[in-house]
């Protein structure tokens, strides 16, 4: 993957970003009914772009987006043994570019993030059924923790 550039994200980049955001959200609809119905946000992505304490990336192809990611610190329970920990979140990569180790390259720039700050727990969530999502999140080293569970409404 020599001609894919990662980089942090940029203010302009934030049109592709919010249809990544579009695309990640109806892409798990499937697997969690309790998503509202129509045009919702996940993330605050300018105000991540803009912050100091959020590194925001995306991978490029010939100066395309291809890939985008996100880590930034959060509190850990008070009885674990960190005080806080690097979340990763809006792993979104396009249809044609899955499967080429351009995620595992998002991942690895997050994770040098989180260790320059000190931020030696790395975590994500996953849904259970996303068997894709979970295989590269395995092949990058994480490992399944908790299971969160629920119970439906009737």
């Amino acid at each position: 993957m020599k001609e894919i550039l990662i980089r942090d994200a940029v203010l302009d980049d934030l049109p592709v970003l919010l249809q990544f955001e579009e695309e990640l959200i109806e892409a798990e609809r499937p697997f969690d009914p309790t998503i509202r119905d129509g045009k919702i946000h996940y993330y605050d992505l300018q105000s991540y772009i803009e912050s100091k304490e959020v590194k925001v990336v995306v991978a490029e192809d010939k100066g395309t987006i291809v890939s985008s990611g996100y880590a930034l610190s959060r509190p850990a329970r008070n009885y674990l043994d960190h005080e806080n920990y690097a979340y990763l979140g809006f792993m979104y990569t396009l249809p044609e570019y899955r499967g080429k180790g351009i995620n595992h390259l998002i991942i690895e720039e997050l994770k040098a993030w989180a260790y320059q700050n000190n931020l030696n727990e790395i975590r994500l969530t996953v849904y259970e059924d996303n068997i894709p999502a979970l295989k590269a999140y395995a092949k990058a080293g994480f490992k399944k923790h908790i299971v969160e569970m629920r119970l439906p409404s009737h």
